[in-house]
């Protein structure tokens, strides 16, 4: 599959040579591993791949022998894996480097040797558990993959020149017409509903049935759960907790999470590691509360007041709606067609969060739940900044509506209450693009455009 990080690698060895290593982030199942070998074969001479999940001790410990030694390092590793290595030309990939920390610790003085370069790949990386007993290499540069997005998808499909039209109408502010509209939602409804995990996508591209993809999703979802068990160690039992109440939470109409679902007198700063595995695992996206919708929106977060979404709306999906172990090629084809109208706000939120944090946005809402002033009661879904700040008019609302029939209170509220702060407002929505009252309506697949 095409994926756009490859353009961020060739852009890494071009501006690096050799200074560098990369690391790439992602949860499991994101295709960290397949990108990394597709980038080795296309723009190296040589490469080696020591996966450090299935690597035995024999190899291992070679990083623990020869450091000091690196030329009889790279003679065993070119000897156990039949590659030969060729000075700057050849690529060593540490796939799943957080299974050996020590590994990734070494990539400061296999960096300053200078002969080859280094990939890393994995998940979790920032959990103490990968990172005690070792010094974080300052010559390690982070890149973070996520599932595929909606472009990656149109061209898994064949549909390459899509996204062109889309973005040429966004910066226009021309509506598509009917029928192209038409055509481009239902593509980005079977988006939404397989998600873009690359393995789903393939049992999508490979079988055209639902059920088949909706197993490959739960393989994975179980693999999550797996992985919890492992490697939250000490508070396993509460992060699969959340895990399982991230759909309920998101049913409600506010969403936003509900600590006492948890158990009577839960609070963040008990649970607050728990949440965070979630999120640094990359399974799901945490968006904060800011309390006041101006430059700087982490100065005003409320740490208390939080939304959490799966990182794969497809996996949302079949997370959400379980009740018989799988979910129907019935409800899968009413989410194609806009037929299931329950959950839909759940979903449609939840993809726009994914393609925010995509676009390597934090992700923030703001909320005021006053009951003595109506006027100051407003929930706002997302808070986006301008790339280049300025003295005022620095903040963006984003209100994600999946029905056609909808209010404009909260964002009406929040124009008039912070009429200074306020860039662009902005409703996503399920119908074409227009402007009406200093509001932009933009369909909800342009997201990614923002």
């Amino acid at each position: 599959m095409r994926r756009k990080i490859e353009e961020k690698l060739i852009e890494w060895k071009r501006k690096s040579n050799g200074k560098t290593a990369v690391l790439i982030e992602g949860a499991r199942r994101v295709g960290k591993s397949y990108i990394a070998e597709s980038f080795a074969r296309s723009n190296y001479r040589s490469y080696i791949l020591i996966d450090f999940n299935e690597v035995g001790d024999d190899i291992k410990e070679l990083f623990d022998r020869n450091l000091s030694d690196l030329d009889s390092l790279f003679m065993f590793l070119s000897a156990a894996y039949n590659v030969k290595l060729y000075e700057r030309e050849s690529l060593i990939i540490f796939d799943e480097v957080q299974m050996y920390p020590r590994a990734r610790a070494a990539i400061k003085y296999l960096v300053e040797d200078g002969r080859y370069d280094y990939l890393e790949t994995g998940s979790l990386m920032s959990i103490k558990k990968n990172v005690e007993k070792i010094v974080i290499p300052s010559e390690e540069r982070h890149i973070k993959m996520y599932p595929l997005d909606f472009e990656e998808f149109l061209w898994a499909k064949g549909e390459d020149l899509v996204m062109a039209v889309i973005r040429e109408m966004f910066e226009k502010r021309k509506p598509l017409g009917q029928a192209l509209h038409r055509k481009i939602m239902t593509l980005f409804r079977e988006y939404i509903i397989i998600g873009g995990m690359p393995q789903a996508v393939m049992e999508y591209l490979e079988t055209k049935d639902f059920e088949s993809v909706d197993m490959t999703k739960r393989d994975i979802l179980e693999l999550y759960r797996e992985d919890i068990r492992k490697h939250a160690k000490g508070y396993e039992m509460k992060v699969e907790m959340i895990f399982d109440n991230i759909p309920s939470q998101l049913s409600k109409h506010e969403k936003k999470f509900t600590l006492s679902s948890l158990g009577k007198g839960a609070r963040y700063r008990d649970l607050e590691s728990a949440f965070l595995w979630l999120q640094d695992s990359m399974i799901a996206n945490i968006c904060f509360n800011s309390t006041e919708p101006n430059i700087g929106l982490k100065l005003n977060r409320d740490n208390s007041s939080f939304k959490m979404y799966m990182g794969d709306t497809g996996l949302l999906i079949s997370h959400a709606f379980d009740e018989n172990g799988i979910v129907s090629e019935e409800i899968y084809k009413k989410l194609l067609f806009g037929k299931l109208e329950l959950n839909e706000g759940m979903i449609f939120e939840n993809i726009v969060a994914q393609m925010l944090v995509a676009n390597d946005r934090k992700l923030y809402f703001y909320s005021n739940p006053s009951r003595e002033d109506k006027d100051n009661r407003m929930e706002i879904d997302f808070l986006i900044s301008k790339s280049k700040i300025t003295s005022r008019h620095n903040i963006s609302p984003l209100e994600v509506k999946s029905g056609k029939n909808y209010t404009l209170s909260s964002i009406n509220k929040f124009r008039s209450r912070f009429r200074e702060q306020t860039d662009t407002a902005y409703v996503l929505h399920v119908d074409d693009i227009k402007e009406k009252d200093d509001i932009v309506y933009l369909p909800v697949y342009m997201t990614c455009l923002l």
